[in-house]
């Protein structure tokens, strides 16, 4: 198994795409298995000719990319400027079945499933979806319930600010709509790290009282109550971040005396009805959930992501060979004032392992065994030979 991955800024595209077809040509030697490619918005007006044009220069078995609002290549981060992010591999023994989904009622279809059967072990899966034409947690739900020891990490497409404004690639075509995909099977594995980049406040708490996904009891009390006395004992850089990046944790491990970060899936306060003391989060909860309140800031963030890759076994740094990034918008230059943040982190921990990627609308990724969309995260996905007699 051998990776590269680079980055151009060339402005002009075929320029882009010349530059770095080259540079990746010239570290695998021959055309890889796999491409994935992340286009910035710059390129907007040759978004349906690159998967044609880079198809016939690179000559890969299977590429699969979007659009970007930002994108990630060869260590780097570049935003807010023309970029094309282009990472790919040889992978021998490994199986690839593409695919594009229009809609998810195609997931119900004989044919989808065909496509997978062909396979002769459980895929992992690497997914890319459009954020306004496809429902991409039905998707995963559907993988998780299928696949259930099977890694899914992707994100959504960016650059686009409404339906038909990004694009989809698969190979030679070009999609506007949908979500495409690649399962991998055979002598590959993909280990995932989802940074949440959250640090809690207060204490872990019962979900005493509720209706859908609004909270109407935490130990008993309201929960507007308890995010006063949460609130009345932070110093005052804390009380600021409260009033602008507070989060709800949702624990997804089991009963434990002690929960760690990594313990919990962050999801969006949504409302607050100050009448009735009641909270509104982004996601359905269950009475008895364990719930613990979230702040996130870009020391949190830092701090959370070095704890993350620092957990990494050593037999899995040692074997990675290969590196795909999927960290959301609001990260970035946004988050910490400069560019190659996380990309760094990453280097620290396992050096010069070729790193791509793009700044998502949205993260796919593993918490704890269950897949989901995250926001605010970095969600990496890390590829190695698949250890023998291992699942």
């Amino acid at each position: 198994m051998k990776w590269s991955s680079t980055v151009s800024t060339e402005p002009d595209l075929e320029d882009a795409i010349v530059e770095a077809v080259s540079r990746v040509r010239q570290v695998l030697g021959q055309p890889p298995d796999l491409a994935a490619v992340f286009v910035s918005e710059h390129h907007r007006s040759g978004y349906d000719a690159l998967p044609g044009e880079l198809v016939r220069r690179l000559g890969a078995r299977v590429v699969i990319g979007c659009s970007a609002g930002g994108v990630i290549g060869g260590g780097r981060e570049v935003e807010q400027e023309p970029g094309v992010s282009l990472t790919a591999a040889i992978l021998p023994g490994v199986e690839l079945a593409g695919f594009h989904v229009a809609d998810v009622e195609e997931l119900t279809q004989p044919a989808w499933r065909r496509q997978l059967d062909r396979l002769s072990a459980a895929p992992d899966f690497l997914l890319l979806a459009d954020p306004f034409t496809f429902d991409v947690e039905t998707l995963i739900r559907g993988l998780d319930a299928g696949f259930p020891a099977s890694a899914k990490v992707g994100g959504l497409a960016s650059g686009g600010q409404q339906s038909g404004e990004n694009v989809l690639y698969l190979s030679g075509k070009a999609h506007r709509a949908g979500c495409v995909g690649v399962a991998l099977a055979g002598d590959v594995r993909v280990d995932t790290l989802v940074a949440q980049g959250c640090r809690p406040i207060g204490e872990p708490m019962f979900v005493t009282r509720r209706q859908g996904n609004v909270l109407f009891g935490l130990d008993g009390r309201p929960p507007l109550e308890v995010l006063q006395g949460i609130y009345a004992g932070l110093d005052r850089r804390d009380q600021e971040r409260f009033r602008h990046s507070l989060f709800v944790g949702l624990v997804m491990r089991e009963k434990s005396e002690v929960y760690r970060q990594g313990d919990f899936l962050i999801r969006n306060i949504v409302g607050l009805d100050a009448e009735r003391g009641t909270l509104a989060v982004g996601a359905a909860v269950s009475e008895g959930t364990v719930v613990q309140f979230h702040l996130r800031d870009a020391a949190t963030s830092a701090a959370d992501l070095e704890e993350i890759l620092s957990q990494l076994a050593p037999e899995q740094r040692s074997a990675t060979r290969g590196s795909l990034l999927f960290s959301c918008l609001g990260r970035g230059r946004h988050l910490y004032g400069r560019a190659d943040h996380d990309t760094d982190a990453f280097r620290r921990h396992l050096g010069d392992v070729p790193l791509g990627g793009f700044f998502c609308n949205g993260e796919i990724g593993p918490v704890h065994g269950t897949t989901f969309l995250h926001g605010y995260t970095s969600s990496f996905g890390l590829f190695r030979s698949r250890d023998r007699g291992s699942r």
